[in-house]
């Protein structure tokens, strides 16, 4: 997670414990993970390469990337130390460890260098500045490396915002109002995917930020144009 506005890292601590059991009830939520690595395209298992993944919570997204880069060395960073946590306390290979970090701060924690690829989910919607982070994803990365960004994005489609909305009301913030107790963080969550970039809005903004090959891709099922695939290289 990144700091924001709202404090959305503290809003994660305290439902740290209930997240991947939250998540774990929404139908496809691991699956289409999993599917934006793999549309990465990451050559040859990762051997060799350096990956980022920005804004890892308890590791869910951690996982699906090392699906799709088994051999890959992964740096996950978040800024929600109870997320990390739980991220932690899972079995990883020694090829993957966590930081606790702002993802404006990379290298005040000690993440420096460039990275082969980058992959942020349900991060850049809670960023305070998403251009300059955008910039500084495109500074980390290797020439030619892939940007992707896993995020909701329903304000293109009516179909998909109506959904959104329907969804959130009477499934997300009930549910999870009763895991943890407090609604807060998914009554935001609600708003601030109402209030994100529809799909071709996003899209210009990568490639005003200095990514080439821009496009996007949405997932299957209920989710089909509110869960979408970012994709951006860094200019070769």
């Amino acid at each position: 997670m990144s700091r924001a506005t709202n404090d959305v890292p503290a809003s994660f601590d305290a439902g740290a414990r209930a997240y991947d059991g939250l998540v774990g009830a929404n139908p496809g939520y691991n699956e289409h993970l999993r599917l934006s690595a793999d549309r990465m395209n990451i050559p040859d298992r990762g051997r060799g390469l350096r990956l980022l993944d920005a804004g890892c919570g308890t590791g869910l997204s951690t996982a699906a990337l090392l699906a799709a880069a088994p051999e890959a060395e992964i740096i996950g960073v978040d800024g929600s130390e109870g997320m990390l946590v739980e991220a932690r306390a899972k079995s990883w290979p020694s090829s993957v460890r966590f930081v606790h970090s702002y993802i404006e701060n990379l290298a005040e924690a000690g993440v420096d260098g460039r990275f082969d690829g980058i992959f942020a989910a349900y991060l850049i919607r809670n960023v305070a500045d998403r251009d300059a982070q955008l910039r500084e994803f495109l500074r980390l990365l290797q020439p030619g490396a892939t940007l992707a960004i896993h995020e909701y994005s329903v304000r293109d489609s009516k179909v998909a915002a109506v959904t959104w909305n329907l969804v959130s009301t009477a499934i997300i913030i009930p549910f999870g109002r009763l895991r943890t107790g407090d609604g807060g963080l998914y009554r935001y969550l609600r708003r601030s995917v109402n209030e994100f970039d529809g799909a071709t809005r996003f899209e210009q903004r990568l490639r005003d930020s200095g990514f080439t090959s821009v496009r996007s891709e949405t997932m299957p099922g209920w989710q089909k144009n509110v869960v979408h695939t970012f994709l951006g290289e860094a200019p070769s």
